[in-house]
């Protein structure tokens, strides 16, 4: 459910379920950090949150948000409205005043607002953000801290867990000079002591989640985690927004078990050392965003012909070229599934949020393995940087321990026989029967020699497409959300999932009868799912990306070329932000009205 408006209290006592608080500022005024820290203390206690930042992608930086919807009950997206603005300076103030709710709260920079819209309802607290930090930390200090001054007035008048958060920054900046944590902490104590006119405090009702076995944390670490616990040990990259983080992230971890990350001087050689790793006998990861994944299609290919397992992830980001490097889209589904020249059959997987990042690692290592088959994560920029609370993995229960197959192979083994899965032999194994496999880009027989046989390339690619049906018919239909039949049944992929759950929440407030459900296997799609539309009148794919020439998003262009079904249709967007939950209930309620 959507957060109720924040306004002034009649009482101290007031309580909130939940709160929106926009922070609008410059990217070089920490402002991320404010967003991070409460996104941890959620971790640390039993609220939910969800996050989402916008970045200037030139270096120079520029104007910067990061929002945090915090709630004592399930939060599923970041907000489609901020209950409180923080406003650091006149553009700040100009460009999100419009995002706040009628009778909101904004707390500005008294040294840097000078034009008040007062407008709303909405109630303006001045605040000498820049000199009460300078007079806290002295002349020096300048804007430096004024980031955790802000933190502090956030945490008390939201009536925060003070001494929880206090232990994260300590941590935050404990490696660091001391005179760095003094600094910050004498920030956020001015903070949280500075008086705002006669503005009451807040307080959160008491958190429904467990506290024990909670971490928050975002999508780029739970893939990375994932992938360390599907068994991945070797990788190589380059580095591209917002991929980056995961590849910095398996460079230092790899090591620890054994491994090794390679950042190899462009896409082409990176993927193609991921494939090394793979013929080697081990389970490798490459990854990137669209313009590099653009890149590695052509080896891509070539892990398809040769079968051997790969995951390759795909932070995906706004479009096409270099596009919208910190912006969010769904734009690379067809690249996923068909990038590459010919028929080149590879899974495509897609995490429906940030704790989903590291099961659908997991998900990806046991398919790449028992397939013998690259595969494709369609992770996004909104699942890349958004911070969301949840309880813990248990990471033993699902680590996976590699080892290296060099055991002898008998007379009978083939590394592509035409009537049982591929099993590759890594170098130095044993052959019994003394002839020993190829591996090749080239079509091959049944022990990689190259064949140009019109029959054999026949079996070899029905036999690299069953691959693909095998799995149709094992992977499980998605669960529904909401009713099992009635006016629509509304797709999700990726980060879209959140909005989409919460809007079919919102239409069945209204009177419509709604399911809705989310796509995690996306090529090939689970068998059945006609039986599941047959209950609708209408199906409509959430996704973001451009309803094209043909007026379908990409997965509802899929959906109908699989089903052929007309009521299939599209909800689409490509602004670069994440959808709103008001967007989503806009664009059904036109598609039931058959506009």
């Amino acid at each position: 459910m959507s957060a109720p408006a924040v306004s002034v209290p009649s009482s101290p006592s007031h309580t909130l379920r939940n709160a929106v608080i926009r922070l609008a500022g410059n990217s070089q005024d920490g402002i991320q950090s404010i967003g991070g820290f409460l996104g941890r203390l959620a971790g640390r206690t039993a609220h939910e949150v969800m996050t989402y930042m916008t970045i200037p992608s030139t270096i120079s930086g520029g104007p910067s948000i990061f929002q945090v919807h915090l709630g004592s009950g399930e939060v599923l997206t970041a907000g489609d409205e901020a209950d409180v603005l923080v406003a650091f300076y006149q553009h700040s103030y100009d460009s999100h005043i419009s995002a706040l709710r009628n009778g909101g709260i904004c707390l500005y920079d008294s040294g840097e607002v000078n034009e008040i819209k007062n407008e709303r309802g909405i109630h303006h607290f001045g605040i000498p953000l820049t000199a009460a930090t300078v007079e806290a930390l002295g002349g020096s200090a300048r804007d430096r801290g004024k980031n955790m001054l802000v933190l502090g007035l956030i945490c008390a008048v939201f009536g925060l867990d003070k001494e929880k958060l206090v232990t994260i920054v300590t941590r935050q900046f404990g490696k660091k000079d001391e005179s760095v944590l003094r600094n910050a902490l004498l920030a956020f104590d001015a903070g949280y002591a500075y008086q705002i006119g006669d503005l009451e405090k807040f307080a959160f009702e008491p958190g429904e989640a467990q506290e024990a076995n909670r971490i928050s944390t975002d999508g780029n670490q739970m893939l990375s985690l994932g992938l360390l616990a599907a068994g991945v040990r070797y990788g190589s990259a380059y580095p591209i927004t917002p991929w980056s983080p995961i590849m910095e992230t398996l460079r230092i971890e790899l090591p620890k078990y054994g491994g090794i990350f390679v950042q190899a001087e462009d896409e082409l050689a990176a993927i193609s050392m991921a494939i090394g790793a793979s013929f080697a006998g081990h389970l490798a990861i490459t990854g990137s965003s669209g313009p590099g994944i653009s890149l590695k299609q052509e080896a891509l290919g070539y892990a398809s012909m040769a079968e051997l397992p790969l995951i390759v992830v795909n932070v995906q980001r706004g479009g096409p070229s270099t596009g919208l490097p910190t912006s969010v889209e769904q734009s690379d589904l067809m690249q996923a599934i068909y990038g590459s020249h010919g028929d080149t059959p590879r899974f495509v997987l897609a995490p429906k949020d940030v704790e989903d990042c590291f099961y659908i690692a997991l998900e990806a290592g046991r398919i790449a393995r028992k397939y013998s088959c690259p595969v494709i994560i369609l992770s996004d920029q909104a699942l890349s940087s958004r911070i969301e609370a949840f309880t813990e993995p248990d990471v033993d229960k699902h680590w996976v321990e590699p080892s290296l197959d060099l055991s002898p192979r008998g007379e009978e083994f083939r590394p592509y026989p035409l009537d049982k899965t591929t099993r590759h032999a890594p170098p130095g194994s044993k052959m019994a029967a003394g002839k020993y496999p190829h591996i090749s880009g080239l079509e091959h027989d049944e022990w990689g020699h190259p064949s140009g046989n019109a029959k054999m390339h026949q079996e070899m690619t029905n036999k690299r497409r069953q691959k693909l049906l095998d799995a149709a018919a094992e992977f499980p239909l998605p669960e529904i959300h909401g009713e099992s039949a009635g006016d629509a049944l509304l797709i999700a992929w990726g980060s879209a999932w959140g909005p989409v759950k919460e809007a079919t929440d919102r239409l069945r407030s209204e009177g419509y009868h709604i399911g809705a459900a989310n796509m995690r296997h996306l090529h090939p799609m689970p068998n059945g799912l006609e039986k599941v539309f047959a209950g609708y009148k209408h199906v409509i794919a959430v996704e973001m990306n451009d309803s094209g020439a043909y007026g379908f998003g990409q997965l509802a262009m899929l959906l109908r070329a699989r089903y052929a079904d007309p009521k299939i249709k599209s909800v689409c967007k490509t602004d670069g932000l994440a959808f709103r939950v008001r967007e989503i209930v806009t664009g059904v309620e036109k598609h039931l009205a058959g506009k």
